[in-house]
């Protein structure tokens, strides 16, 4: 499990959590009697512009916005489906969060008792840690805010009850998740060792094709030398023997004529 992984999926589960709220808190803020609330809009627009007419930019604002609160206030009745949304997305924000955890706290458990050998070095790692998670117990604040203190009482009624779930979940994971760590440190400890075993192998093969090599290239320079110097013991591989010469210089008396 990569840190910054599950760091990057907790912030954006998070900025989604705060985009429901806010369109739920909208939408809350749009229903009931519409009309008192564009009348309000009216009222105000021209309150601000009895002595000064208003410029097109201010005037198209105020179309935007008017239209907005009609759109919000005919999706009155999909707030019930915003609030699973954002049920799910903070769930989503406490998983990750408790699987950095529970990976920090392995790690630094490891670190104890294990030689670290990756690419970055022991004190960027540290600081990493440190900050990412100083920037997850900041989300949980942010949330915190959002949900209890800026939003209608449900959602902060929704925030309550998922963290005290995902609690009771966090340490459950944080233990499957030092197992499944364990786990994989032990697999990768095996792959290294049969990776290292079989590029012994190969060394070793290669070493003996070079020797090979070597061995028939230094049979040739030999033979060759002895063609060159004992021209009358062939041209073979092995050179003739006594018995084959004679042959050859009186081949009728060897074959019994």
């Amino acid at each position: 499990m990569d840190p910054l992984t599950l760091f990057a999926l907790a912030n954006t589960a998070v900025a989604a959590v705060k985009k429901g709220c806010q369109l739920y808190k909208d939408i809350k803020g749009a229903a009931g009697d519409v009309k008192a609330v564009l009348k309000d809009l009216d009222e105000q627009f021209h309150n601000n512009h009895k002595d000064k007419p208003a410029t097109v930019t201010q005037r198209n604002a105020y179309i935007e916005e008017k239209n907005r609160v009609i759109e919000l206030n005919k999706k009155s009745g999909e707030t019930t489906g915003i609030y699973t949304e954002i049920g799910n997305h903070l769930g989503a924000y406490y998983d990750n969060f408790y699987k950095c955890i529970a990976v920090f706290e392995e790690e630094e458990r490891r670190a104890k008792t294990e030689v670290y050998t990756g690419d970055d070095s022991l004190g960027k790692r540290a600081l990493q840690r440190v900050l990412m998670r100083k920037q997850l117990e900041q989300m949980e604040v942010e949330l915190r805010e959002i949900m209890v203190y800026q939003s209608p009482p449900e959602l902060g009624a929704l925030y309550t009850d998922v963290e005290e779930m995902m609690k009771k979940m966090g340490k459950e994971q944080k233990v499957l998740i030092a197992k499944q760590m364990q786990y994989e440190a032990v697999q990768k400890r095996r792959r290294q060792a049969k990776i290292k075993q079989l590029q012994q192998y190969i060394i070793l093969g290669i070493a003996g094709v070079v020797i090979a090599c070597i061995f028939g290239f230094s049979m040739v320079l030999v033979v060759q030398s002895r063609i060159e110097m004992y021209p009358h013991l062939g041209t073979d591989l092995f050179p003739r023997t006594e018995q084959q010469r004679q042959a050859e210089l009186f081949p009728k008396k060897y074959t019994g004529r």
